[in-house]
Order: structure tokens, then sequence, then C-alpha cells
């Protein structure tokens, strides 16, 4: 479905047609990621004002919830090819709706007003990432490498500091995992557009397969960016 090489070699001459495709494959990807954000937020909101958290996420219902999360994303982006269009739609909002399960403990933790204020702060920074990998004709593609290769390493830290609970290394990681989903941030955003502009027409449903894979990755990056962003500029309620 979509091909990566010399997508940097020459431009794509853009065409009605052409500038049709990319205003689609945008729209998609943007449209289903602030989706997902909200739908994500509201199910979080309300998970966590009813008290709903206690049942779902004591014990071992977080790790239940988390391991979920891993599987659908897993099989979303493995089977994306093979999946109809409305299959993979379901599971994007079936994603973002579990995950706004476990984003509840952030309204447990921490101040509404904090969190309103780091959500517009990654809101602003996400976007000037997202509108930078857009309009640079730098290639990109050599940071998301490092940054996806240094994301493994992020995964390694974050579990063994659930060991150790050292709180300067904590500060460690939540710096680096800035850094690392700013980088993916600007490369996903330049992804989608080489993806849109490919050489030939993409029928409607490979379009909408684009789109929501972009979606998928745009939210992945907005929401680790919100994290780690209120883990270095929150405290925590004791």
């Amino acid at each position: 479905m979509v091909d990566f090489d010399n997508q940097f070699e020459k431009p794509a001459y853009e065409t009605g047609a052409r500038q049709t495709q990319i205003a689609t494959v945008f729209k998609l990807a943007y449209g289903w990621m602030c989706g997902g954000l909200a739908l994500s937020g509201l199910v979080a909101w309300y998970t966590a004002a009813s008290g709903l958290w206690q049942k779902v996420l004591m014990g071992p219902g977080l790790w239940v919830c988390i391991i979920a999360e891993v599987a659908m994303v897993w099989i979303l982006s493995a089977s994306i090819r093979k999946l109809s269009v409305g299959a993979a739609c379901l599971m994007f909002v079936g994603y973002a709706a579990l995950n706004g399960l476990t984003l509840s403990v952030v309204f447990i933790a921490y101040e509404i007003a904090l969190v309103q204020r780091v959500f517009f702060i990654t809101a602003a920074m996400f976007g000037g990432l997202a509108v930078f990998g857009t309009m640079t004709r730098s290639d990109l593609s050599q940071i998301g490498s490092i940054c996806g290769m240094a994301l493994w390493g992020l995964i390694v830290a974050v579990v063994v500091n659930m060991f150790f609970h050292s709180t300067g290394f904590d500060w460690i990681v939540s710096f680096a995992g800035v850094l690392i989903f700013s980088g993916l941030t600007m490369w996903d955003a330049q992804k989608i557009k080489l993806l849109a502009q490919q050489e030939g027409a993409l029928d409607s449903a490979t379009r909408h397969k684009v789109g929501l894979m972009g979606a998928l990755e745009l939210y992945l990056d907005f929401i680790n960016l919100f994290i780690y962003l209120l883990r270095i500029m929150g405290r925590s309620r004791d």
C-alpha cells in the first residue's frame, strides 16, 4: 500500500487530482487524530469523575488495559492492508476509548488546572512541530530512524525505573521522552505528506487507510508528548 522508496528523489507534480488526494489524506489524518483525542479525553474525564477508575484500574485491571492497547496498536499497524476501512476505523475508536480509561489516572494524580495548562502547551508544541515537519524540504527520515531506535531505549528505561523509583532518573527519562516524541512528530507529519504525494492516484479505501494510520501515529505522538510534559511540569497530588 505504501512505498517510501525514492520519495525525495524527485518532486511530485501536483495536478488538481493530486492536490485533492493530498487534501483528503490530510483531512482524514488530522480529523481522526483530533476525534481520537476528544474521545480519549471524554472517557478519561468520565472515568475519573464517576469513580469508575476504582473498579476498572485497580489491581490487574490497569495492566489488562495496557496490554490490550499494545495489542490493538500492533494489530492495526500490521493488518491495515487486510482490514476493511470500517474495521480499521472501529479499531481506532476502540483504542482511543480504551486509552481514555488508562488516562483517567491523570485526572486523579494531577490538579485539573495543571492538566488543562499542559494540554494547551502540548497542543501548541505539537502544532508547531507538525507544521515544520509538513512544510520543511529537508529529509527528516534520519531523525525518524534515530528517534525510533531511541524509543526502544526509552521503553527499557521506563521499565527499569519502575523497580528503582529514582527521581533523578525519572527526570532524565521524561526529558528524553519529550525530545524523542518531538522528533517523531516532525517525521510522522512529513511521512503523511509524502504518502499523500505518491505518484499515481490512491483509491478511496487506500486514502482512508493511509489517513487512519497517520492519525494513529500522530495520536500516539501527542499523547506521549502530553504525558512527558505533564511529568516534568506537574506536581502529583499526595
